[in-house]
């Protein structure tokens, strides 16, 4: 039968967008699949009653079956309910239109066949799983089935193919499995095919070539194998062929050109292999051609010049040779072109000179060449275009100072010569500048801190003399700059540098001594000065960096000590100190410890626990210092001890009466209740559960300290933090030592880690815990198996704990505390995933009519950002950190760089990104009332993430957001988008 109703089809944003196609995808519902068989009944009824009972039935199952707009569905006259059309005001249902509208179950309990007139059935976009139940085939009459974006399972249902006059089959978006069952190849009616990012696994058989009447084929992000079969030639009628991501093989068959009404091919990230045929070049209306990311080799086929109205072509990643096309923008309509990483030759194709729509070019990694000032032109759209790794000559053009959308310019590892142009600073969003790898000469143009956008700026190995380019320092977001291997003298100077990430000033002949600014740089984590002439001893304010991983100070003329801050640095994993004049001990770390001699050789007297070099005297002056040390930890250790007997006993007169008890108290099961009066007893206790600190019970390990477990006598469990001794016998981190014991000796919270006690002694200096046996954080989202067990209440309660215990310290803590280093690997969990905050080395103590402005402090990925440039300690700090935390619970994993995160949220594209495709995948889509609260901690992680520390929440206020769970309701979560929550935070 004839379909008498219309596509269901509105502007639903699908979630994969296919460019610069006339007929968009995006014109579709993506709605979830519902629930299916419910037994119908058996006795005559009039029309529409028996449909009722069916749709009521179904009602029954799902788990919301009251939210809107299910809502109206009373009565026996399904007519008049929302999303449900009939044939007129008493016939049968011919329309089912329930998209978006959060519905939660399956298919199980809908009873198709007493829908005989049904045409159009759309369910995508909600929460459905379970599988499609086979008597769907039982609705013969059914031309439109929409099930996108749901969690459905199990494989396609052959009786699919029962359905004759299906034209439109929507099933994208889940979790299919199985091959496409041979049945759907014979529906001829069949207009538009969906079956995108499933599971789906097998080849595309012959009868493909059956489906005529198909316009629209979408088989992506699947694992379907095999060769594309020549009768895909038969669907004259197609205009989108969408193949990507899958593992097709073998060649693309020539009786593709067959395909005259193709706006779109996209067979990228593939293992296709063989040449382009040249059949392709009679496809005049194609506008997307992609082929990146196979096994394609020869040559471009010349008739690819036919193509006049190509507004994309991709061909990256394969292994294709000989010339570009010449006429490839012939029309001057190419938008995106990309050819990189093959094996080209020649010039750029001329017509790309005049080719002023451009936005993104990638020709790198070939063996072009050509005068590159005379190769391009003037593009007033393009935004990123990378020409490295080639054979280009010649001076770099003003012109890019034209280019005002350009945001990406590298033309790295080519033969370019001449000046760097000072036109460049024109180009005012410009974020990545490479020119490194070729001949350049001159000075750095100062009109380079003209570009406020620069993030990272590499320059390096070029023939550059001239000074350091202080100017740079406007460039405020610049974090990676590179001007190694250079002619570059005079002084480095730094000040005003507090972004960086990488600095790379190697090979150049810089002089005087290494400027202590560095040590401001807080975010750096890679440093290498190597290649120099630098002078004088090196500074003890490198020893903040905090976030240092790898540091190069390699073939200067230092001289004096390793400061010993440098065992302060925590993240420090590869340095580089050799051919120096150095000398005294090494510092006390990891890194340290395990140097290569390579690292360390050719210095004045360098001493330490190294292979290849002498241990280090301890003379008497080391002596003394040891004596006043020992003396100071005992006086207090002696305090402390006296105040955690006023803590635990409240009257030690009374405690020492009763000593003998708790003494037996200790031996059946509770040995800290004798630890404010038997210090000893508890010492000695931990040395030998831990055999003396062996290694095989460490559960962990960091710059400053160690972690072990001990199980004492009693069957009691505790964890040990021991700290690092230093090499010249003194006790490591002793201010972090003593911070700690400060703040938790006077917490008491559920969720805050609860400290026992500690010792503090020249030999073993530890802090005793609860040991708590989840782990941490970091380490349950890390793992998948762990995750999965991490339900969305967990997490919501987890999120609430951490909250609680935050709120706790800034408020009812007299005066406050702030933690400063909220992160996942210090939130550990207990075996029912109860969060408890732990690492307290770095809070501080907010002394009332005090600045309270200290070091940098807390872990990269976490740190508010204005603690870079302010260092002023507040309990803003922790929100922020919390929000990161709060946002990585929710997304299964850390945000990544959040500046860059949050800023694409503003973008219209991370505007309307939906919440469903952020949240954790490796859970089910939450359910009814934990969907609020889902939504409602991804509101107030946003809200704490706000880069005005002064727009934040407190966490009082956090707290109180959480326990009213003032979020949507639950029928919103698959269309409310972060940019929704961004506005509403």
């Amino acid at each position: 039968m004839a379909c008498k109703v219309e596509s269901p089809l509105h502007n639903h944003v699908i979630s994969l967008r296919v460019m610069i196609i006339l007929v968009s995808i995006s014109s579709f519902h993506f709605d979830n699949a519902f629930a299916s068989l419910a037994t119908s009944s058996s006795t005559a009824v009039k029309p529409g009653q028996g449909e009722a009972e069916a749709l009521l039935i179904w009602k029954a199952s799902l788990d919301n079956q009251n939210q809107f707009p299910m809502s109206s569905w009373v009565g026996n006259s399904p007519c008049k309910w929302s999303g449900i059309t009939c044939a007129n005001s008493v016939g049968s249902v011919i329309r089912i239109d329930l998209p978006d509208s959060g519905l939660t179950g399956t298919l199980n309990a809908f009873n198709f066949s007493s829908f005989t007139s049904l045409q159009s059935l759309d369910l995508s976009n909600n929460l459905l799983f379970g599988e499609i139940p086979p008597e769907i085939g039982l609705v013969s009459s059914l031309c439109f089935l929409y099930l996108f974006n749901n969690s459905l399972n199990g494989s396609i249902p052959m009786e699919i193919g029962s359905l004759s006059s299906l034209e439109v089959l929507g099933l994208g978006t889940n979790k299919l499995t199985g091959t496409i069952p041979y049945s759907i190849w014979k529906l001829g009616n069949l207009t538009s095919l969906y079956l995108f990012r499933n599971q789906l696994h097998g080849p595309i058989p012959q009868e493909v070539g059956n489906l005529k009447s198909l316009e629209q084929l979408h088989l992506q992000i699947n694992n379907l194998t095999g060769t594309l079969p020549a009768s895909i030639g038969n669907l004259v009628n197609l205009n989108d062929l969408s193949l990507f991501y899958n593992n097709f093989s073998g060649p693309i068959p020539s009786t593709i050109g067959n395909l005259s009404s193709l706006i779109s091919l996209d067979l990228q990230l593939n293992q296709l292999s063989g040449s382009i045929p040249p059949e392709i070049g009679k496809l005049k209306n194609l506008l997307k051609l992609g082929l990146l990311s196979n096994n394609l080799h020869g040559s471009i086929p010349s008739e690819v010049n036919n193509l006049t109205n190509l507004e994309n072509l991709g061909v990256s990643n394969n292994k294709l040779s000989g010339y570009l096309p010449p006429d490839i923008c012939a029309s001057g309509r190419l938008v995106y072109f990309t050819a990189n990483e093959n094996y080209f030759i020649g010039s750029i194709p001329q017509r790309l000179r005049s080719c002023s729509k451009l936005i993104r070019v990638r020709l790198d990694r070939n063996w072009l060449t050509g005068n590159v000032s005379e190769e391009l032109g003037v593009y007033p759209e393009l935004n990123y275009i990378d020409l490295s790794h080639n054979n280009f000559y010649g001076e770099l053009s003003q012109n890019w100072g034209q280019c005002k959308s350009l945001q990406s310019l590298k033309i790295s590892h080519n033969r370019i010569s001449g000046l760097v142009p000072n036109d460049i600073g024109k180009s005012i969003q410009l974020r990545v500048l490479d020119l490194s790898f070729n001949h350049l000469v001159g000075e750095i143009p100062k009109e380079l801190g003209n570009l406020g956008s620069l993030y990272d700026l590499n320059l390096g190995n070029n023939k550059l003399s001239g000074s350091f380019p202080v100017e740079l320092v406007k460039s405020s977001n610049l974090a990676r700059l590179n001007l190694a291997a250079n002619n570059l003298s005079g002084p480095i100077q730094l000040d005003g540098f507090s972004n960086l990430l990488t600095l790379n000033l190697s090979k150049n002949r810089f002089n005087e001594s290494v400027p202590s600014e560095v040590g401001s740089m807080h975010p750096l984590q890679i440093l290498d000065l190597s290649h120099n002439l630098l002078t004088g001893k090196i500074p003890s304010q490198l020893g903040e960096l905090d976030s240092l991983e790898v540091l190069n100070i390699s073939h200067n003329e230092l001289s004096g000590s390793i400061p010993s801050s440098f065992g302060k640095l925590p993240g420090l994993n590869a340095f580089d100190i050799s051919y120096n004049s150095l000398e005294g001990p090494l510092p006390d770390s990891k890194a340290f410890h395990d140097a290569p001699i390579q690292a360390l050789v050719h210095n004045k007297g360098l001493c330490g626990d190294v292979i290849g070099l002498k241990a280090c005297p301890c003379g008497k002056k080391d002596q003394n210092h040891i004596i006043l040390i020992v003396v100071f930890a005992i006086g207090v250790q002696f305090l402390f001890l006296t105040v955690l007997g006023i803590i635990y006993g409240r009257n030690i007169r009374r405690a020492a009466r009763t000593l003998n008890s708790h003494t037996d108290q200790a031996q059946n099961g509770d040995l800290f209740s004798v630890w404010s009066y038997d210090g000893l007893l508890v010492y000695e206790e931990i040395i030998q559960a831990t055999e003396n600190f062996d290694s095989k019970y460490c559960v962990g390990d960091g710059g400053q300290a160690s972690v072990y477990k001990a199980e004492l006598r009693t069957g009691q469990a505790v964890a040990v933090k021991k700290l690092h001794p230093l090499q010249d016998c003194g006790i490591a981190n002793l201010k972090t030592f003593e911070r700690e014991i400060q703040a938790l000796s006077e917490i008491r919270h559920c969720n805050i880690v609860r400290l026992y006690g500690f010792c503090l002694h020249r030999r073993h200096s530890f802090l005793v815990y609860k040991f708590l046996q989840g782990g941490s954080l970091e380490k349950k989202l890390r793992k998948d198996e762990e995750a999965i067990k991490l339900g969305w209440t967990e997490r919501v309660n987890l999120v609430k704990g951490v909250a609680d215990a935050l709120s706790y310290m800034h408020n009812d803590c007299s005066p406050p505390i702030v933690h400063r280093d909220i992160s996942s690997k210090n939130i550990l969990l207990d075996l029912e995933n109860r969060p408890y905050v732990s690492d307290f080395g770095t809070a501080k103590v907010l002394k009332p009519n005090s600045s309270n402005w200290t070091s940098f402090a807390g872990t990269l990925g976490y740190t508010a950002p204005e603690f870079a440039y302010t260092m002023e300690v507040n309990e803003n700090c922790d929100v922020y950190s919390f929000g990161v935390v709060a946002l990585e619970v929710i997304i299964g994993k850390h945000p990544g760089d959040l500046v860059s995160f949050l800023t694409s949220l503003s973008s219209s594209t991370g505007h309307d990104l939906p919440l469903k495709n952020v949240v954790d995948h490796r859970l089910s889509y939450p359910r009814i009332q934990v969907a609020k609260e889902v939504v409602c901690v991804v509101k107030v992680a946003l809200a704490c993430l706000k880069t005005n520390p002064k727009s934040r929440p407190t966490i009082k206020q956090v707290c109180q957001e959480l326990s009213t769970k003032g979020a949507p309701s639950p029928k919103a979560f698959d269309r409310i988008s972060l940019g929704d929550l961004i506005e509403n935070c």
